[in-house]
């Protein structure tokens, strides 16, 4: 359960919905004093200038470290101002689906009986993960490749110990204060996020796996690396880190249907946006952002122009 609530969190940003409110026409100078404040917030952010108001896109990162400090309550203050709110996929999770964890997650969690992972995996890679099941002290022979990253990433890296609050957090406890209206960009139903997830085959998880291992293999603290660039605006530098890279190679970010959704979701749902008047704020993984053909380079072929730092 504890894997699969991580997974989800990275790949689905719940969002609560409150009442819908009055949304007052703001002048181009209150545009221009919020883009400035949650600029100032540290956080990468790009903006779409309209006729009648303008977009804020936040891009970011999950586990953002105390160690690279950003300055959230700017982002409070431009939330405030805000006349609408875009964060992440709405996940519908059901008892049913906990209790369905609960009683078959040993299928999540172990290969298929009586295979083994050197059943899958090369020599080469074998070496790799022998490697570091000494460094750890681990036995991953039987286990999951997703688990088996999921435990490299977080335990053995702990990205995701230690950390301050992600930037959805921050907006979305600002706009309930503030009774700004706030929507999720979609839903996704947990039910259906498991099917898939029982359904793919171990293979699918491989690349999800070496992605990890070269992160927990590469020199430095990436995980320090790349909350530093977060914050310093650099953005390939974060898309290059070997953690980031590990993030979007996992499910359900590779996931041939969660995936593409998620980003054409993303696309339409700005693209109406800037359709609307006064200031929208979105937070958006920086991933599907700022990736080859993501939501910016999407957005950029089809006119719209926008502002902020180099992807």
């Amino acid at each position: 359960m504890r894997a699969f609530g991580f997974l989800l969190g990275v790949a689905v940003l719940a969002a609560t919905v409150p009442a819908s409110a009055s949304e007052p026409a703001a002048t181009d100078q209150a545009n221009d004093e919020i883009v400035v404040t949650a600029r100032r917030s540290g956080a990468p952010m790009w903006t779409i200038e309209t006729r009648s108001g303008v977009v804020i896109l936040v891009g970011e990162i999950a586990g953002v470290p105390k160690a690279t400090p950003w300055r959230p309550e700017r982002l409070e203050g431009a939330t405030d101002r805000a006349q609408r709110v875009i964060l992440g996929t709405k996940a519908k999770v059901s008892p049913g689906d906990i209790l369905r964890l609960i009683f078959k997650g040993g299928g999540l969690t172990r290969l298929p009986k009586g295979r083994v992972a050197g059943d899958y995996l090369d020599a080469a890679q074998m070496k790799r993960l022998h490697a570091l099941e000494t460094r750890f002290g681990q036995d991953y022979a039987r286990g999951n490749f997703l688990m088996t990253a999921f435990d490299l990433l977080s335990k053995r890296l702990s990205f995701n110990k230690d950390t301050t609050d992600d930037a959805s957090d921050v907006v979305r406890k600002a706009a309930r204060q503030s009774k700004i209206p706030t929507q999720p960009v979609g839903e996704v139903r947990g039910e259906d996020m498991l099917d898939n997830l029982f359904a793919a085959a171990p293979e699918t998880h491989i690349p999800c796996l070496e992605a990890a291992m070269a992160a927990t293999e590469a020199e430095g603290d990436v995980v320090i690396e790349r909350g530093r660039a977060w914050t310093e605006f650099d953005v390939p530098a974060v898309m290059a880190s070997p953690l980031e890279e590990a993030l979007g190679r996992c499910w359900p970010w590779t996931n041939d249907s969660f995936g593409p959704e998620l980003r054409q979701t993303w696309v339409g749902a700005i693209r109406d946006a800037t359709a609307q008047p006064g200031v929208t704020l979105a937070v958006v993984p920086l991933r599907i952002l700022a990736e080859k053909d993501g939501v910016l380079d999407q957005l950029k072929a089809q006119g719209l122009p926008i502002a902020g730092p180099a992807w």
